[in-house]
């Protein structure tokens, strides 16, 4: 088996899920630098996402995306790299991601995404009449992708941020232990 290039952490997961804080959380922790890629395609664009939806489309921004992982597969800079909660479910994505290092799948029930982000307007994909529905049917749509993408899942629905970072650690140092490699 060859061994991975780094050894980045790659968050994925639903929007809402936590995968922006947790990055942060773990920057500290581990005293790793962080990026957020969808706050680097913003920054890159010069605009934001919900405008990137609106003026270009979400294939464009989908197309963004491929492009950043693609790059960010390439270096061998060791960090923690926080997604967009579509982000896995381009198959190519899902290499990219897997590429770049360890990913874990911040798993999270529709009721929580929806009591998290029910007044967030910035989330171009939930303004429509019923939001948790569209919710339900995104992360439904997603599983597979996430699941298969993952090679760590840490159910984060009722745990604090201090639980779920134990988690995520514990999960890594077992996956280390085992030896498991790309």
């Amino acid at each position: 088996m060859n061994e991975r290039k780094s050894k980045n952490i790659v968050l994925i997961g639903f929007m809402g899920c936590g995968k922006s804080t947790v990055g942060i959380k773990l920057s500290w922790k581990f005293k790793m630098p962080v990026i957020d890629t969808d706050k680097l395609i913003e920054r890159n664009a010069g605009v934001s996402i919900s405008q990137i939806f609106e003026k270009q489309g979400e294939t464009a921004f989908r197309d963004m995306e491929t492009g950043l992982l693609k790059e960010l597969s390439e270096q061998s800079t060791t960090r923690i790299i926080s997604t967009g909660g579509g982000t896995p479910v381009r198959p190519e994505n899902r290499a990219y991601l897997r590429a770049c290092g360890t990913v874990i799948y911040l798993r999270i029930s529709p009721e929580c995404v929806y009591e998290r982000l029910k007044e967030d307007t910035t989330r171009p994909l939930l303004q429509c009449e019923n939001p948790l529905e569209k919710i339900r049917g995104l992360m439904q749509s997603r599983r597979q992708a996430y699941e298969e993408c993952a090679h760590i899942i840490v159910d984060v629905d009722g745990l604090t941020m201090e639980q779920v970072l134990e988690r995520i650690e514990e999960q890594i140092n077992e996956y280390e232990r085992q030896g498991v490699c790309e």
